[in-house]
Order: structure tokens, then C-alpha cells, then sequence
């Protein structure tokens, strides 16, 4: 059981990794053509046929991004048995939310959801709760971990508000945060482990 839930975690690191990448790679890319093609210049019919086209080729990656996000975030809470059927459920309310409502309403249902168990994730990390699903006991591994699953699931919703300017620059900010503030705790959980017992007992 142990090995095929490591087998199962890895999976889904290796497919987060993947879609991450190319998601990435899509938008550095784009980014240059639209310096060097100077489409900046053009005539603003000719800025958003660009524009339209880029979101279409991003668009299949961050969907998939989106249900990765569904899955990766309750195998925390729950057993291997009970995320299948909330994922299920998740992707049934998702899927009838888009035929009512439409795509937008489908993803982002999926999203606000990653967002509010990510959130409890967090807390119960904080709180140092055994109840949560890590491959590690480290207590700063596991908060770094979490923090970093709150900011990519921040870095999508920013990516659907981004025509909001206030809201757009709270999400970066606070996606930006998360992200560094994770990778420190997990990259560095001794380090930072040291510092903490330093700061305890000069107190």
C-alpha cells in the first residue's frame, strides 16, 4: 500500500511538473515573439488575434493544470479510496457546472474548491497536524509544501482575473510569497529549523 501511494504521489509530482513546464515554456515564448515580432505595433485587431491565439494554445494546459490541482490537493486530507470518490465528485459537479454555466464556471468551481481544502491544508500544517498525507514527518518540509500547492492554485486564479488590476496584483503578490516562502522551507527545512530554535531561545 505504502508503495503504490508513493507510486501515486509520484505520478502526480511528475505531471504538475510537466504541464508547469510547458505552461512556461508557452508563455516565455510568447513573451519574446511579441518583442520581437513587435506586435505591440500593430493595429489592435492584430494585438488581440495574438493575444486569442496564445490563450487558445495556454488554455487545454491550464485546464489540465486546473484537475491536477483537484487531485493533488485533497490526497492530503483524505485515503487513497475517499479522493477518488471526491475527485469524482468534484469532476461531476465541475462537469455540470459547465453545461449550465459554461467552462469559466466549471474551472473555476474546481479552483475555489482546490483553494478552501488547500487553505485547511495549510492551517493543519501550521497547527503540526498528523492527520495530513506527507511522504515526510518534517514539520517545515510539509508547511513549505503546502504553501507552494496555495500559490499555484493563486497563480491560476490570477491568470482569470488578471484584467483585474487591484485584484490582479493582490493575487501576484501574494502567489509570489507563498511560492519563495515554501520553496525556502522545503529546500532549506534544516536551515530554517536552526534559525527557529536560535529565535526560541533567545527569547
Amino acid at each position: 500500500m505504502t508503495e503504490r501511494k508513493s507510486s501515486y504521489d509520484y505520478k502526480l509530482i511528475v505531471a504538475t511538473t510537466v504541464v508547469l513546464g510547458i505552461i512556461s515554456v508557452i508563455c516565455v515564448s510568447a513573451m519574446f515573439y511579441f518583442k520581437m515580432a513587435a506586435i505591440h505595433e500593430l493595429e489592435p485587431t492584430a494585438r488581440w488575434a495574438y493575444q486569442n491565439m496564445m490563450n487558445g494554445i495556454v488554455a487545454p494546459f491550464i485546464v489540465a493544470l486546473i484537475l491536477l490541482l483537484g487531485i493533488c490537493v485533497p490526497k492530503r486530507l483524505l485515503p487513497t479510496a475517499w479522493l477518488h470518490r471526491f475527485t469524482g465528485g468534484l469532476l461531476l459537479a465541475a462537469g455540470l457546472t459547465i453545461l449550465l454555466a459554461g467552462l469559466h464556471a466549471g474551472l473555476l468551481l474546481v479552483l475555489f474548491a482546490s483553494l478552501a481544502l488547500q487553505a485547511v491544508v495549510l492551517v493543519l500544517a501550521l497547527a503540526g497536524s498528523a492527520v495530513l498525507n506527507f511522504e515526510t514527518k518534517n514539520y517545515w518540509v510539509r508547511l513549505g509544501s503546502s504553501l507552494v500547492h496555495l500559490g499555484l492554485i493563486l497563480f491560476v486564479l490570477d491568470l482569470y482575473y488578471h484584467r483585474h488590476h487591484t485584484l490582479h496584483l493582490v493575487l501576484f503578490w501574494i502567489t509570489t510569497g507563498s511560492v519563495v516562502l515554501g520553496m525556502l522551507f522545503c529546500f532549506y527545512a534544516e536551515q530554517v529549523a536552526a534559525l527557529g530554535r536560535r529565535l526560541w531561545v533567545r527569547e
